[in-house]
């Protein structure tokens, strides 16, 4: 095959891709995620959390984890988006996130005496944290450490 006719393929095969890339599946047809698609967290607000917590008379999960860390990207990535875990954190907990370099993070890593990261805890509607967990886990090891950490007061 000659170099222009590479140039061809390669051509057709781009604006295949985009024609693709803006083309409806259907009628009304949109990727939409579902309410339990992933966990829903709170974003960097430990004040916020404790607030709805108590309101809505849940238990909070939090996902203490620093920028740097891969396995707290990989959580992100895999376990907080697996349907199951979604379902089951939606539902029990009033979900947190908070990145422990910044803003509320730092004193909340010396209260809590956070070693490494990710640190996955349980806390009570009042913030109280009852229950802890250290490093990546799948979800279904993810949905077992809620279940249990729902028991201890």
């Amino acid at each position: 095959m000659n170099n222009i006719a590479r140039y061809k393929g390669g051509i057709f095969i781009l604006l295949a891709f985009f024609a693709l890339s803006f083309c409806s599946f259907g009628p009304g047809s949109k990727t939409v995620k579902g309410p339990d698609s992933q966990i829903n967290f709170i974003e960097n607000s430990w004040k916020e959390a404790v607030k709805q917590a108590t309101a809505k008379h849940k238990y909070i999960f939090v996902d203490a984890y620093a920028t740097w860390c891969g396995p707290c990207k990989m959580l992100k990535a895999t376990t907080f988006k697996n349907n199951k875990a979604a379902a089951f954190f939606n539902a029990n907990f009033v979900n947190v996130a908070i990145d422990m370099e910044r803003g509320e993070g730092p004193a909340l890593s010396s209260a809590w005496n956070i070693q490494a990261y990710p640190t996955l805890i349980i806390c009570t509607p009042d913030g109280k944290p009852v229950y802890g967990t250290v490093g990546y886990i799948g979800a279904s090891d993810l949905i077992k450490f809620g279940q249990q950490g729902l028991t201890k007061r």
